[in-house]
């Protein structure tokens, strides 16, 4: 079985003082939001659901996240 490897989030302040959060392992994965929190659980959510697109279409998932599953 594969090691777990989670999926990372980046963090940049926009000159607006918004907060970008990015999934790096999910290209185009990505929220803003007033604050770092917020700003992480909506990259998190939006994570999920295309994690979740990717299983249903069955589609090869990032590196890792298939341990997360047990047989």
């Amino acid at each position: 079985m594969a090691a777990f490897s989670p999926l990372r989030i980046e963090l940049d302040r926009e000159e607006d003082g918004r907060w970008l959060a990015l999934v790096l392992e999910l290209p185009g994965v990505m929220a803003y939001g007033a604050s770092e929190e917020e700003a992480t659980r909506k990259a998190q959510s939006v994570a999920l659901q295309i994690l979740a697109d990717m299983i249903d279409n069955r589609e090869e998932l990032p590196p890792g996240l298939p341990a997360l599953f047990a047989r």
